[in-house]
């Protein structure tokens, strides 16, 4: 291997896919690209997600949406994030199709699909029904969406539009990975809620379109919050949203995508009471090798993961000791082990005696998400079929 390398396994990714198709039955999937696929690459993953079955794509910005359409991809763009003034227009003209919650974003929307001549950049024409819209409802996020209770008024207004149709409704739970009962309660009250603006948009003689609920924790947790659809981001990305759920679904098997490793560049032997690293946090308590490793914190390897990180070389763990560095980082190798300048160092991944980036995120105190979507642009994405 030469330096750092982001290694991203896309048969894994396809067992993943399949894992989630299998539990969620007849239903559309739609996966999550945002932030970079996850900081596994959106271009690779999105390509490799269709392929292996995916129906929907989904991103958070037009700038995500329109790398996408750029890249050749055709499928349906499920747009998470309101855009601003200045982006609505290329939220048309790229055909992602947005959540709406309001009447002035609407109008906005609709003045924009007007303005589109009715062509996309990306050669496809607008349908005959106008430009498609899911409406978000709030069952209890406290993000974006409307209020339940306002959802059939929204959805007419919707279909009022003349380049406008309403394509789905949606909604998002905010505590399904977490099966504290308070928690159980609230997402099933946000399920119901849901269930209820359904029915008053059909009660109102609308087509709701698309109803989808659940992403990753719903999908494994609320099988009655299957719908329509399912969005899912962590699981196709090899980990459970939460140790809650993957203690409580340990026969659901998934497999890492990316792999994060880098080179031992130097080895050097020093002397019990020597220190290592800025503001000498470690001190050696006997004389002992250290191999400096070339990745740091601007690679996205936390600072805070010293003390606790470990790094595998040759099938052994080693102690990352001292602070990690903006571009190097330092392990406690012994005196014993045959490690070499050069040999490759894993930090998470799907190899055999690694750890996954869910440990990194415990010792961090965060989600894998933050450790996966930190890797920095600057760590080449390397395909592994």
């Amino acid at each position: 291997m030469k330096g750092n390398q982001a290694r991203i396994y896309l048969s894994n990714l396809e067992y993943n896919i399949r894992q989630i198709k299998n539990t969620v039955g007849a239903a559309k999937l739609c996966v999550s690209v945002k932030a970079n696929a996850y900081g596994h690459g959106d271009i690779i993953i999105a390509r490799k997600a269709v392929e292996s079955g995916a129906d929907y794509l989904a991103v958070s910005s037009p700038a995500e949406g329109r790398r996408l359409r750029e890249a050749g991809i055709k499928e349906p763009v499920l747009l998470f994030g309101l855009s601003v003034p200045e982006m609505i227009s290329e939220t048309v003209a790229y055909n992602l199709t947005p959540f709406v919650c309001d009447t002035e974003y609407i109008d906005a929307l609709n003045v924009s699909a007007g303005n589109c001549a009715r062509l996309k950049k990306d050669g496809r024409p607008v349908s005959e029904r106008g430009f498609p819209v899911h409406l978000k409802v709030d069952t209890g996020m406290g993000r974006i969406g409307c209020r339940p209770e306002n959802a059939a008024d929204l959805a007419a207004y919707i279909n009022r539009c003349e380049n406008l149709y309403l394509a789905g409704i949606c909604t998002h739970l905010c505590v399904s990975d977490s099966l504290e009962p308070a928690d159980i309660d609230y997402t099933q009250r946000q399920i119901r809620l849901f269930k209820e603006s359904i029915e008053a948009v059909k009660k109102a003689g609308i087509k709701p379109g698309l109803c989808h609920c659940s992403a990753s924790g719903g999908i494994l947790m609320y099988p009655d919050a299957v719908f329509d659809m399912v969005r899912t981001g962590i699981l196709i990305y090899g980990y459970f949203p939460s140790d809650q759920v993957k203690n409580a679904k340990k026969s659901f098997d998934l497999k890492p995508v990316m792999e994060l490793c880098a080179s031992v560049v130097s080895i050097k032997t020093v002397e019990k009471g020597e220190s290592i690293s800025y503001g000498r946090t470690w001190t050696a308590p006997k004389k002992t090798r250290i191999a400096t490793i070339g990745i740091g914190y601007g690679d996205g390897l936390p600072r805070r993961l010293s003390p606790g990180l470990h790094v595998n070389i040759r099938g052994k763990n080693y102690p990352v000791v001292g602070r990690i560095c903006m571009d190097q980082c330092m392990a406690d190798i012994g005196l014993e082990d045959d490690i070499r300048r050069w040999d490759d160092a894993y930090i998470f991944g799907p190899q055999k005696n690694c750890c996954g980036a869910d440990k990194l995120a415990e010792i961090a105190g965060t989600i894998s998400y933050e450790i996966l979507t930190g890797i920095s642009a600057r760590v080449p994405r390397i395909i592994v079929p």
